[in-house]
């Protein structure tokens, strides 16, 4: 449980400030910004107080269902340019990792590949959008182009190699999370 993150929620619910919810329980905005990035913990007796100011008790906090995020925008979307290899990865779900799969984007410029990837447990699957890439999976090349796919085992060295002039866009899965 992420008890910083559930304290922010419950505070903006209750439409209160940092400072606001801090002067309350007598504590100060700074301390009560740690929590919420989870840099601190409160004493129980700090953690009962704040949860009184918030309009909750103890019991409810730590018993209270969240739903579950079902639809995600762009702006959930966490990306990461490895400029020496000249790709870029897009996570479509915020914390995937925790998840059983983990969806991702993967843009390849012309002339690039993606960093080899060493044998691990679990699963991977592509869908070629846009271009064409060959899959290097152990000692073995497939070449593939948009519209259609892989799927294969982790249990072999692998990446993505993209020797054409185009970029090549990839929706790829893997389970469970390795990226």
């Amino acid at each position: 449980m992420n008890i910083g993150e559930k304290i922010r929620r419950l505070r903006r619910v209750n439409n209160l400030t940092q400072d606001e919810l801090a002067n309350r329980c007598d504590l100060t905005k700074g301390f009560i910004s740690q929590i919420e990035r989870n840099l601190t913990s409160p004493s129980i007796n700090t953690l009962i107080d704040i949860l009184e100011a918030l309009g909750t008790d103890i019991s409810n906090f730590f018993n209270e269902k969240i739903d579950e995020k079902i639809v995600f925008s762009k702006e959930d979307i966490y990306e990461n340019h490895y400029e020496d290899y000249g790709y870029l990865i897009s996570w479509l779900i915020p914390n995937a990792q925790k998840n059983e799969m983990e969806p991702i984007l993967v843009t390849i410029s012309g002339k690039s590949s993606t960093k080899e990837d060493q044998p691990h447990e679990g699963e991977e699957f592509g869908y070629i959008l846009k271009g064409k890439i060959n899959l290097i999976l152990g000692n073995q090349i497939y070449k593939i182009k948009s519209g259609e796919s892989f799927y294969f085992k982790s249990n072999k060295s692998h990446y993505i190699d993209n020797p054409y002039n185009k970029p090549a866009i990839i929706l790829w899965v893997s389970t469970p999370p390795s990226f």
